[in-house]
């Protein structure tokens, strides 16, 4: 059998906010990531960057892996999930929108979503030296299949410029902002030199997916902990 690798993605960690405010379902209280962690740990799981995933998908590295995804770069996970990756000796990906570093999910703001920070550049270089990944999640956090192929151009090559300029190390993982792909943002990505991406597709990667369009699955406020399990191992 083909072996399948979990990817979960997470956005913020911390308390969610009051009930009937948008986007609550993607915050997930400190104290449940830190089980889900824990009991990953437990149950034999190793979590990992994009990064370190990528030779699993690849065969060149076998062993219970799954992967951890982070998208924005908020704050918060640098507060509250930084302590227990550390404990468990895992690693991660957060995807930073590189124009909202020490700023906030401004994207948000039309849908009603409370504004959130985002990680400080010296947060940042904090999470690159406990060990994470740096990873691009565009400029500005746009829509990529809703503006011009040059416009999303500049959005997908850029951040990685600028990403590099702050981390000095190769930035070779993408994830497309609300998920939006089409052939020619696949292909772009390509061209800019990205080794793997992420979408909100569902399902667990394997060696045969594309690695610019690898499957994850989204961690959400109230998730189950069996739920979540039954999803690591038959999504």
């Amino acid at each position: 059998m083909t072996p399948r690798f979990p990817i979960l993605m997470y956005h913020q960690i911390g308390p969610p906010p009051p009930r009937g405010v948008p986007g609550r379902s993607l915050t997930v209280p400190t104290a449940d990531f830190v089980a889900q962690m824990r009991w990953l740990k437990r149950l034999g799981y190793r979590g990992v960057s994009m990064r370190d995933l990528m030779p699993y998908l690849k065969g060149e590295k076998q062993g219970r892996a799954v992967g951890i995804t982070f998208d924005d770069g908020f704050r918060n996970v640098h507060a509250n999930a930084m302590p227990v990756l550390a404990e468990l000796g895992f690693t991660a990906t957060n995807y930073f929108v590189s124009r909202q570093i020490g700023g906030s999910n401004v994207w948000d703001r039309a849908k009603g979503i409370p504004a959130a920070e985002c990680m400080s550049k010296t947060e940042l270089l904090e999470w690159q030296a406990a060990g994470h990944e740096v990873g691009a999640h565009t400029l500005t956090h746009p829509r990529l299949t809703e503006i011009s192929p040059d416009e999303a151009a500049r959005e997908i090559a850029d951040v990685r410029a600028e990403l590099e300029a702050i981390c000095g190390e190769p930035v070779e993982a993408f994830c497309y902002p609300h998920g939006a792909v089409d052939e020619t943002i696949r292909r772009l990505v390509a061209e800019s030199g990205y080794g793997n991406a992420t979408t909100t597709v569902k399902g667990r990667a394997r060696a045969s997916d594309d690695p610019l369009l690898l499957p994850r699955i989204t961690v959400r406020r109230g998730h189950p902990w069996p739920l979540l399990l039954l999803k690591c191992l038959t999504a």
